[in-house]
């Protein structure tokens, strides 16, 4: 058994109307409200591209002012700069001289106190003759000993004296180890005269602990 739906309903005491307008005026009403909507939202996106426009050329504006202004920095620092382009020069000029003065007096000695030093240690006894100096130069290393077990050498002192004996030359030797940068020291030649008296050729070699560094330090600059 079937049931037969109704498809239309009634309705009581509702209000009679009746549209007799025609479809195409219904369709022109919807077109405007489209329309409508379609400028409206127009409007909206041409509102929000004005904005980011706006918010970028404001952005530019300010990054144009900021280099500006670093540029304007650079040319006061730059013009302050060549005002003191002449301190920089002679400064540049005092430590190129302070440089090469401490290096033309880097193997330097104070020979003059040195062999006073020197001096100092010989007997009573003993006279000396001759004293020659031959030392380091800043630019030319100094000859090494091509023998072995002898120490390294900035200088040597060569003294030639003469003596009534020879036993004090050990106990000299050991003195002489007491200088200020001694490396060693030996007789080289010994001879006696007629006389009985002894001529005796003495090397001393001297060490970097001689040098006189007196502009090592800032006190001696």
């Amino acid at each position: 058994m079937t049931t037969k739906k109704l498809t239309d309903e009634l309705i009581l005491g509702a209000e009679p109307r009746m549209d007799l307008l025609p479809p195409e005026i219904r369709a022109l009403k919807k077109t405007k409200v489209i329309r409508r909507s379609l400028i409206g939202v127009l409007v909206a996106v041409l509102v929000l591209t004005g904005a980011g426009f706006g918010a970028a050329s404001w952005y530019a504006l300010q990054s144009q002012a900021e280099l500006t202004a670093a540029q304007e920095r650079t040319a006061e620092l730059l013009t302050s700069q060549a005002k003191y382009s002449e301190v920089h020069r002679v400064q540049a000029a005092f430590e190129t001289t302070v440089a090469a003065r401490k290096f033309g007096v880097s193997t330097e000695i104070d020979w003059k106190e040195y062999i006073a030093k020197v001096r100092a240690l010989v007997p009573s006894t003993v006279t000396v003759d001759t004293l020659s100096v031959d030392s380091a130069s800043p630019l030319v290393p100094y000859e090494q000993a091509v023998a072995p077990l002898l120490n390294a050498r900035v200088a040597t002192i060569r003294i030639l004296f003469t003596s009534p004996d020879v036993t004090s030359v050990p106990e000299w030797l050991a003195t002489m180890s007491t200088l200020p940068g001694y490396a060693d020291s030996q007789p080289a030649v010994i001879t006696r005269a007629d006389t009985g008296v002894y001529t005796i050729d003495f090397v001393l070699h001297v060490n970097d602990g001689a040098f006189s560094g007196r502009f090592s330090t800032p006190e001696g600059q």
